[in-house]
């Protein structure tokens, strides 16, 4: 088992990570000029979680997440231009443009897709390791959530079985500090919200969510255990949402202070930080500057594309002449 990133993956995760960045930045202005359809999550100072996370699993493992997912989709390994033709309901979508943002998919990537429902990622990714188990497959799940999610009873239920029957799957705690509006400490009777994985009698490790290596190191680890057979564990990333709960968010209840604070250890700036040693500042700006390039082609090409074309089953049409 390698506990931790090789330079190389230290870089790809910093890579993915500024390219999540510049797609809810690029996001978030689209929004301003009314070009998106509804609010979008985004995930601004929250992307080292969901790429670090998903930078050990395997092709044959499986994922799910949340409506806020987009660092899931692409650590992962969805390409960028297909999320975001999604995102805009495009017919080059990775859904074909019928799923939007919150829902975005791609089986072959092992990725199950976000989930608008509060919670529901966590039955699901259970459900898929008790298929890895019942088949045989050596494989694990990974179920991404927020620390609103877990309050809901599905996450009592979901993790009572996998701890029960053992089951090959990982639980991501993105704990961004709010469920909606509301602080982790009014919704939460207790701080450490991973300390309740005792009572399941599984492993748990409260890692900083701004740190990738930590991520990679923590999740990395558990992942093994449920490889061998160990069953489930789960690991509390302490991280930040710098923007509101979505682009329709009025705001008001972050304080400047804390949003500051957090800014401060942006999770890129630590790991730029950690690479510019090993790199060297030449490759990063390099790095940079292809990402940024990178994303904006694929905004520049997904608006361009196609929208669905819908046709009606006149078999089914009440209004056709057959009826």
């Amino acid at each position: 088992m390698k506990n931790t990133p090789s330079v190389e993956e230290h870089l790809e995760i910093y890579r993915k990570m500024l390219m999540v960045r510049h797609l809810e930045e690029g996001l978030g202005a689209l929004h301003k000029e009314g070009r998106t359809r509804g609010p979008i999550h985004r995930c601004d100072g929250q992307e080292a979680v969901g790429i670090a996370a998903t930078a050990v699993l395997e092709a044959g493992d499986k994922v799910t997440t949340t409506h806020r997912g987009h660092a899931v989709y692409i650590g992962k390994g969805m390409k960028m231009r297909p999320v975001i033709a999604e995102i805009f309901g495009r017919e080059t979508g990775a859904c074909a443009g019928r799923a939007g943002h919150m829902l975005v998919a791609d089986v072959e990537k092992g990725v199950i897709g976000g989930n608008a429902i509060v919670g529901a990622g966590i039955p699901a990714a259970t459900g898929m390791a008790l298929s890895m188990q019942v088949m045989g497959q050596p494989n694990v799940a990974m179920c991404v959530f927020g620390d609103g999610a877990a309050q809901t009873g599905i996450c009592h239920e979901a993790m009572n079985i996998a701890a029960l029957w053992k089951l090959p799957v990982v639980f991501v705690l993105e704990h961004n500090q709010f469920g909606l509006t509301v602080p982790s400490d009014v919704q939460s009777s207790v701080k450490d919200i991973s300390i309740r994985a005792a009572g399941y009698g599984m492993p748990s490790e409260i890692v900083d969510g701004n740190d990738a290596v930590a991520i990679y190191r923590a999740v990395g680890a558990m992942a093994e255990r449920a490889r061998r057979c160990e069953g489930p564990g789960m690991i509390e990333c302490k991280t930040y949402r710098l923007e509101g709960f979505s682009t329709s968010d009025m705001g008001g209840y972050q304080t400047a202070e804390e949003i500051a604070a957090w800014k401060a250890r942006d999770p890129l700036k630590i790991s730029r930080d950690a690479l510019v040693a090993d790199v060297g500042e030449t490759k990063l700006a390099e790095v940079e500057a292809k990402a940024k390039a990178e994303v904006d082609e694929a905004f520049a090409t997904a608006l361009s594309d196609p929208m669905p074309q819908f046709a009606i089953d006149e078999a089914c049409n009440p209004y056709s002449e057959a009826h």
